[in-house]
């Protein structure tokens, strides 16, 4: 049994409805009974040592005064399970803690062995790729991380661009000014600014041009030094594209692409710079690359069983399409 001294602190844990107690019954295979600020858990030894470590992984992030969502909880539950059982005969097999960005507004953990991984290399490398399927934190853990270099002054501004052509769409066609056409493709990214950083900050910095936010075509001959930079949906770029954005590369700066490959709108035919750039740089000293997979995906369970069943479905398709 274990007992957890707020009372309200442990409702929150145990979430609305038990919802949270559920989650962990359901991924773990266990059965937790909760009375007040205490909860029993029944279930083979293994799995209810990880269930104890997920709960209060759990309590100490609310008494630090963190928020606790779905996510929260998933991502305490892989962690569990990364580590392995504390009864394994060999203690120094167990994993250590997933890797965290310390913000100002909130600290940034890892969910998933992928995201650890990601935020790993991304501490020890000058250039990271981040690729696979959507919803696995690619581009939100790469904004995190460049605002973290940011707020502690090791660089000075950051600088997210992402090609302004998708899924056949030019920039042309869209009404509206240069700011008014390009802002729809960038939404994603002033997103992770806005839940990462205050807002005034983020609006203050986007006027001074500490954070700069352009499409990947305002990168041709500048260089960038002493910055965060970050290219994301790379998997629609050229050849040509790719080779011009990592060129750009100055003094004192981090570089982070990201994309996912199997989501590639570029015209039939032409290769995508994000696949020829992780293949000609894979042995290069100072670049990572980090491939998530689908049990990477945080956004919401019915996401990673979308992704695993689009994936399935791939080979047959390109089976069936005429030669």
């Amino acid at each position: 049994m274990l007992a957890f001294d707020d009372n309200k602190l442990a409702s929150v844990l145990f979430g609305q409805y038990g919802q949270n107690l559920a989650l962990i019954e359901r991924k773990l295979d266990v059965v937790a009974d909760s009375r007040g600020n205490h909860v029993t858990i029944e279930g083979t030894r293994e799995a209810c040592d990880q269930a104890r470590r997920v709960l209060e992984t759990l309590y100490e992030q609310l008494k630090n005064g963190a928020d606790l969502s779905q996510g929260d909880v998933e991502g305490a539950i892989r962690q569990a399970a990364a580590q392995g059982s504390l009864f394994d005969n060999d203690p120094a097999s167990a994993r250590p803690n997933f890797a965290d960005i310390a913000l100002r507004k909130r600290t940034v953990r890892a969910r998933t062995a992928g995201q650890d991984a990601y935020i790993r290399a991304l501490k020890r490398n000058t250039l990271v790729f981040g690729t696979g399927p959507a919803g696995t934190g690619k581009t939100w853990l790469a904004v995190a991380y460049a605002v973290s270099l940011f707020e502690r002054k090791e660089v000075d501004r950051i600088i997210l661009s992402r090609p302004a052509v998708e899924a056949g769409e030019r920039l042309g066609f869209l009404p509206g000014d240069m700011r008014e056409k390009v802002d729809p493709y960038l939404r994603p990214i002033y997103d992770a600014l806005f839940d990462l950083m205050d807002m005034r900050i983020v609006e203050r910095a986007l006027q001074g041009g500490e954070i700069e936010i352009a499409p990947l075509a305002f990168m041709r001959g500048r260089t960038l030094h002493n910055a965060a930079v970050i290219l994301d949906e790379a998997q629609n770029t050229t050849s040509m594209q790719m080779k011009m954005f990592l060129t750009r590369l100055g003094e004192n700066s981090r570089m982070i692409v990201t994309g996912d490959p199997s989501q590639i709108d570029l015209p039939p035919g032409q290769t995508s710079g994000l696949s020829e750039a992780t293949r000609l740089l894979a042995d290069v000293e100072g670049i990572g690359h980090i491939t998530f997979k689908n049990e990477d995906v945080i956004r919401h369970e019915l996401v990673a069983r979308i992704v695993a069943a689009y994936d399935r479905a791939a080979p047959s398709q390109k089976s069936r399409e005429p030669k």
